[in-house]
């Protein structure tokens, strides 16, 4: 079922704030959001910076050296400059949506309709 904006759900991890006021939520509430945000840009900067070490890094800076090192006829550094940095990026996205889900659901703010109630 969706929820009120500014509303929370009742689910482990999460304070019951249906009853705080719109102006200014309670400091429990407050510390909560922190924590979720702060999880969530940790996160982000993780796997930014795998991102950048792996197109900037792989693909640029160590290209040289990597291209010493050849695969199936290819150079390494060839290959991440041409489509490492991609599959990279690809791979990313799908770690953050399940990683991000996890977290939601830590904090119960998940979307995904629990088993046996509906949308």
């Amino acid at each position: 079922m969706p929820h009120a904006v500014g509303a929370v759900a009742e689910h482990e991890g999460s304070p019951d704030v249906t009853h705080a006021s719109p102006q200014r939520p309670p400091d429990h509430l407050e510390q909560w959001r922190r924590d979720y945000w702060r999880s969530n840009l940790r996160l982000m900067v993780v796997l930014l910076a795998i991102w950048a070490f792996v197109s900037l890094g792989c693909g640029v800076l160590l290209v040289e050296q990597l291209n010493a090192i050849t695969i199936a006829g290819f150079p390494v550094g060839f290959w991440f400059a041409q489509q490492g940095a991609i599959y990279t990026f690809l791979l990313l996205i799908l770690v953050y949506a399940v990683l991000m889900d996890r977290l939601d659901r830590k904090f119960g703010v998940s979307e995904r309709a629990e088993e046996g109630q509906e949308q």
